[in-house]
């Protein structure tokens, strides 16, 4: 599937509960997405997150249904690490 790195700017700074992650989680499995993880800013008003998605489309259409923002959705085309380079 699919990779996408999406950057996410909040007015606020962010905090994640346990009940917002549930509501995520129902979404992303309606819309067959995969949240793999994210980094949140020193500030806390920006997020990086890296998601396994069918589309970048479907990624939108779930930060509509969640009320959350997309500034910038990336699709990944593969992985370097140091250690491949040893």
């Amino acid at each position: 599937m699919p990779q996408f790195l999406i950057e996410r700017n909040f007015a606020e700074q962010l905090e994640v509960t346990k009940e917002a992650a549930s509501a995520i989680k129902q979404v992303n499995d309606e819309l067959s997405l995969r949240w793999v993880f994210s980094f949140l800013s020193a500030d806390k008003k920006k997020t990086y997150c890296l998601y396994e998605a069918p589309s970048a489309e479907a990624i939108r259409e779930a930060a509509r249904r969640l009320n959350v923002p997309a500034d910038k959705i990336i699709e990944l085309g593969g992985q370097l690490r140091p250690e491949m380079f040893e």
